[in-house]
């Protein structure tokens, strides 16, 4: 399964705890305003990878933490994501996975969309929500603006509302 980014950080030390391997999709119907990586908007814009190569890549690193999925909009690509995602918890990582749809939007709709479900069961950590301009906040871990929130996901789906990561 091969999926459309538009770059790869192998050892990011800002896209979640520890050591990340952080890949940022192309993509995204947002579009924010203010938006951090505003090249990775556009859908036709970046490169095409296997997942079987980017998993293969992160076993290489036995200095890796988990990995990171940013964007764009990685729920525009959830099927090939998903299976990236299950493929690393598989060999010990953690994942962490930003979207600028909220996680009622996601729940809600988890089951219309190719790969949510997955998505969102492969994923340890949510951070959700649109970028904001006028909440911006360069002091916040691992978001742009305070409207977004940190999520533990398996607590958050077993219990079908938001609950708060405390990183």
């Amino acid at each position: 399964m091969r999926l459309r980014v538009a770059g790869i950080v192998e050892e990011s030390f800002v896209d979640g705890p520890g050591i990340r391997f952080t890949v940022f999709v192309q993509g995204c119907p947002h579009r924010c305003p203010g938006c951090h990586n505003p090249q990775t908007h556009a859908y036709e814009g970046g490169f095409w990878v296997e997942v079987g190569p980017l998993l293969a890549r992160m076993e290489e690193n036995p200095l890796l933490d988990g990995l990171s999925l940013s964007g764009g909009e990685p729920f525009e690509q959830a099927e090939p994501l998903a299976e990236l995602a299950e493929g690393a918890q598989a060999r010990g990582y953690d994942v962490m996975t930003w979207s600028g749809y909220t996680f009622e939007f996601l729940l809600a709709h988890r089951d219309e969309r190719p790969g949510w479900r997955r998505l969102l069961d492969a994923s340890d950590v949510l951070v959700d929500g649109p970028f904001l301009i006028a909440q911006r906040s360069l002091g916040l871990p691992c978001r742009g603006s305070r409207n977004q929130r940190i999520l533990d996901l398996h607590r958050s789906l077993a219990e079908n509302a938001p609950i708060l990561h405390p990183l």
